[in-house]
C-alpha cells in the first residue's frame, strides 16, 4: 500500500502537467498526496476496523475535502445518498491496493476488490478495474513472476498487455477511465526493474500520472518487496499524522511497510 501512496505523491505534479519522459526529480517541493491517497487509506481504515466502507469514504471525503476528487465522486461524497453512481473510473483501481495486501487468498482478493469498487464504481469496467488491480498486488506478493501476472490478468480481465509503452507513450493523453488507464499502469510495471522505474515509466506515459503511478507502485511494491527507505521518509513527511498512523497501523499488521 505504500507503494502505492509513494507512486501517487510522485505523480501529482504532472497530473495536470503531462511529461513523456522518466527523467524527473522524484520528491519535488510541489509533490502532495491526492484523493488517490486519501481514498485509498480510507479503504485501509475500512479493513483494519470492519468499518462500513460507504460512511468511510465519506467520512474522509470530508477530512480531506481540498484533495483533488473527480467530479462524479465528489457529487456522490457530498450527497446523502449511498446508492453507486454506475462509474467505470480508475477511481475504483486507484484506491483498491489495501485489499491485494491483506487477505491470503486469490478468491477473497477477487470479492473484496468487487465489493470496494461497487459501492460507487458498480459499472462492470469500474469492477473490473478494482479486480485486475488488486489481483496483480497478490500475485504479486505471493511469489509469481511476472509473465504468470501477464497471463492472468489477460486470460481473467481481456485486458492487452502485450503492447509496449514505448509504442504506447507517443499519442497517449489523459484518460481516467479504467480500461483506458489500469492496462497501461500493469504494463508500466511489468516493464519495469524494480520499484523506482515502475513509478517512473507509469508518470513518463503523460496520463493521469498520480493514478496511474498510484497503481503501478502498488503491485510494485507487492512483487519487489519494502520500498528504499527514502520512499518511506517521503511518503511519512507528506501525510498528515492521521494518515501516517493508518499507514503504520495497516503496514504492521500486514507485513507491508
Amino acid at each position: 500500500m505504500l507503494g502505492a501512496i509513494a507512486g501517487d505523491i510522485i505523480g501529482s505534479r504532472f497530473e495536470h502537467s503531462p511529461i513523456k519522459t522518466t527523467e524527473f526529480e522524484l520528491f519535488h517541493p510541489d509533490c502532495r498526496f491526492t484523493d488517490d491517497s486519501v481514498l485509498t487509506l480510507a479503504v485501509a481504515d475500512h479493513i483494519l476496523l470492519g468499518s462500513d466502507l460507504t460512511d468511510t469514504l465519506k467520512e474522509y471525503f470530508h477530512r480531506y475535502p481540498d484533495a483533488g476528487y473527480g467530479e462524479g465522486f465528489m457529487h456522490w461524497a457530498s450527497s446523502p445518498s449511498r446508492e453507486p453512481y454506475h462509474s467505470y473510473g480508475n477511481g475504483s483501481a486507484m484506491r483498491v491496493s489495501p485489499v491485494g495486501f491483506a487477505f491470503d487468498s486469490l478468491a477473497t482478493v477477487l470479492e473484496k476488490a468487487r465489493t470496494t469498487a461497487e459501492v460507487t464504481h458498480n459499472h462492470p469496467e469500474g469492477i473490473k478495474g478494482a479486480q485486475a488491480t488488486a489481483a496483480a498486488i497478490f500475485l504479486g506478493r505471493t511469489g509469481n513472476s511476472k509473465k504468470e501476472i501477464k497471463r492472468f490478468i489477460e486470460t481473467e480481465f481481456q485486458y492487452n498487455l502485450s503492447l509496449s509503452l514505448d509504442s504506447i507513450r507517443p499519442q497517449y493523453t489523459l484518460d481516467t477511465t479504467c480500461q483506458g488507464s489500469v492496462p497501461q499502469a500493469i504494463t508500466a510495471f511489468l516493464e519495469s526493474e524494480n520499484f523506482e522505474d515502475a513509478v517512473r515509466t507509469a508518470v513518463s506515459l503523460g496520463g493521469d500520472s498520480d493514478t496511474q503511478a498510484c497503481i503501478a507502485g502498488g503491485i510494485a511494491q507487492a512483487f519487489y518487496g519494502k520500498l528504499p527507505d527514502i520512499f518511506s521518509a517521503e511518503v511519512h513527511s507528506r501525510l498528515e499524522v492521521p494518515l501516517r498512523q493508518i499507514v503504520t497501523l495497516f503496514g504492521d499488521r500486514f507485513s507491508c511497510r
